[in-house]
């Protein structure tokens, strides 16, 4: 069989829909084994970016509903790219957020949009975590991951290892406030695992940071924390437009 439903132990992985193979084939070319169209959708303005895209690439591209139904999880499918998996090394000079033992697909997908909209392009994941390449992830993203720098690491002390920023892990219970806190690039945010957080003993690394908020709720969601100190530590190198 050419190709199944999504496996996480394959060499190769899938966009599904139209705008994350556009991002494929725009920021991953070189990882990309071929296209799949529906039949149905060959009249669609973004699948027509595709086949052009391909055209020009002289990638394989390839009109078959069948196989569209067999490996998309959703009707509607219109385009999937297939792409071999790769490797990405972080770039120990530029800023960088790490999520430690990140558990659900859609979180890591939206934040990984979020990142990309606040020029954060290096990313950390601590084992265990979630499969990067999942289909999941990648539509969450929009297609995000394929401008993104991704690493897998198996501890926190082998990543700081290679990559010796300034920490500001991001717990509950941090030393200080974000609104006080002052951001020295190359530097590192750190978030925990969706349910349980940062382990106390990160408190004691770098500056931990809380966000305050009322005592109504007893956290904020991982995505929403994310967005919140990302811009904090991110807005003075933006700018209006």
């Amino acid at each position: 069989m050419r190709y199944k439903k999504y496996d996480r132990d394959a060499d190769h992985a899938y966009t599904f829909g139209v705008f994350p193979t556009v991002e494929l084939l725009t920021y991953q070319t070189t990882h990309v084994r071929e296209v799949l169209i529906a039949s149905k959708g060959e009249k669609n303005e973004g699948v027509n970016k595709i086949i052009a895209q391909c055209e020009a690439l002289r990638l394989p591209i390839e009109v078959n509903d069948k196989l569209i139904d067999r490996i998309a999880p959703k009707e509607n499918t219109y385009a999937i790219g297939v792409f071999e998996k790769y490797r990405s090394v972080l770039n120990p000079h530029a800023d960088q957020v790490v999520f430690a033992q990140p558990s659900d697909m859609g979180n890591l997908g939206t934040n990984l949009r979020t990142l990309l909209g606040f020029g954060i392009t290096q990313v950390a994941l601590i084992r265990p975590a979630v499969d990067l390449f999942d289909p999941r992830v990648i539509r969450a993203s929009m297609g995000a991951l394929f401008r993104i720098t991704c690493d897998y690491f198996e501890s926190f002390d082998l990543y700081h290892a290679a990559n010796p920023l300034t920490l500001y892990p991001l717990m509950t219970d941090g030393a200080i406030a974000l609104h006080d806190a002052r951001f020295e690039s190359p530097f590192a945010l750190i978030f925990g695992n969706e349910s349980s957080g940062l382990p106390p003993s990160f408190r004691d690394l770098g500056q931990s940071i809380t966000i305050p908020h009322l005592p109504t709720i007893d956290s904020l969601n991982l995505s929403m924390a994310v967005g919140i100190a990302v811009y904090e530590a991110t807005k003075s190198h933006l700018s209006p437009g």
